[in-house]
């Protein structure tokens, strides 16, 4: 029941979205070519996610990280939002971690990855390496996110 109600509350959240950190304002259009992309991307899995896609941009851009990492992460750990707990999309501390909204574990996730002392200043392998320590991970997490096109 709980991820029905997720879903019908993911399927109200707007086109354009906008977050806002300190003084910064990050916003993605409608019109951004990688919302169509990740939008498509999610919709070809019938992944539940596709509804967050603009989320998982406005947080990428708001914390410096390539816009396809995220969704990438949700998509190898939870098929796309498709088998998840604790709105925890992302298996994030081995699905011990709880996040209010799947949007809230989408920006917390994103804030870790850019910031903690386990991540920042840390290349695209070595972040993946430190999330997942399975040897194919970086590999799996990278093929998912060439299919998403470039940066």
């Amino acid at each position: 029941m709980t991820k029905v109600l997720l879903f019908a509350a993911l399927l109200a959240l707007p086109v354009g979205v906008s977050v806002s950190q300190g003084a910064a304002r990050v916003t993605v259009s409608e019109h951004d070519p990688r919302l169509e992309r990740l939008e498509q991307f999610f919709a070809q899995r019938d992944c539940p996610l596709r509804n967050a896609a603009a989320e998982f941009l406005v947080a990428a851009d708001a914390n410096g990280l390539d816009w396809r990492l995220l969704p990438s992460l949700a998509l190898i750990e939870s098929s796309g939002g498709k088998d998840y707990t604790n709105n925890n999309v992302f298996g994030w501390d081995s699905c011990r971690e709880s996040f209010d909204s799947v949007v809230s574990g989408i920006h917390f996730v994103a804030d870790r990855l850019a910031n903690s002392k386990m991540y920042k200043d840390k290349g695209l392998t070595e972040k993946l390496r430190t999330y997942n320590p399975v040897p194919d991970y970086p590999a799996r997490v990278k093929a998912v996110m060439i299919s998403l096109g470039s940066k």
